[in-house]
């Protein structure tokens, strides 16, 4: 049975939606992208990884160099399970109200001048169409499969700290879900 693994950032080096629009890894984050490396290192043969993909933006790219360059592989880059769109015209300093009043709502409700619905529906297939492999993304890509999978228009279903692994099987050609990450207090909420 093909198992995947979703796994969250490391801890940034500044917020989503500050002035770095895509910050690298403080040192507290390069320590956990080791951890989440080691942890799926220890897995049996069987179950352990064969790939590694990750969203373009550069804290989850260093999250998952450890575990790529352990593996002896290239990261595929995904955009698909990159950061959630913000609406267009959305400036910067806005972007951290907009998000937060996002997740706690529901995806059919969000403000904005894309289709969140069928951006859920994007992730989803990216990461189903990736069999055996380790992928690196964000708290809300990460919660817009679980909350497919589990058929709930909640935004929001749950809080994977950072550097958290969420593990997925592929069964009849469905995803489904074994275990969510840890949770954790998060800056996102």
């Amino acid at each position: 049975m093909p198992r995947l693994f979703l796994i969250r950032h490391g801890k940034p080096a500044a917020a989503w939606g500050g002035h770095d629009d895509d910050p690298g890894l403080e040192p507290e984050g390069e320590a956990q992208a080791e951890y989440a490396a080691r942890t799926l290192l220890m897995l049996p043969t069987s179950e352990r990884p064969i790939a590694v993909a990750s969203s373009p933006m550069r804290r989850c790219l260093e999250t998952a160099r450890p575990l790529a360059d352990a593996l002896g592989v290239r990261v595929e880059i995904v955009p698909e399970v990159g950061e959630i769109p913000t609406p267009r015209a959305l400036e910067a300093a806005a972007r951290g109200p907009w998000l937060r009043q996002a997740l706690q709502g529901r995806w059919s409700a969000i403000d904005g001048d894309l289709d969140y619905e069928a951006w859920r529906q994007g992730v989803t297939a990216a990461v189903r169409a990736r069999p055996g492999t380790a992928i690196f993304s964000h708290f809300v890509a990460i919660n817009a499969v679980v909350s497919l999978l589990g058929e709930t228009d909640t935004v929001t279903v749950f809080r994977p700290g950072y550097a958290s692994t969420t593990t997925l099987d592929i069964v009849g050609g469905d995803l489904r879900l074994v275990s969510r990450g840890s949770e954790a207090a998060t800056g996102v909420l």
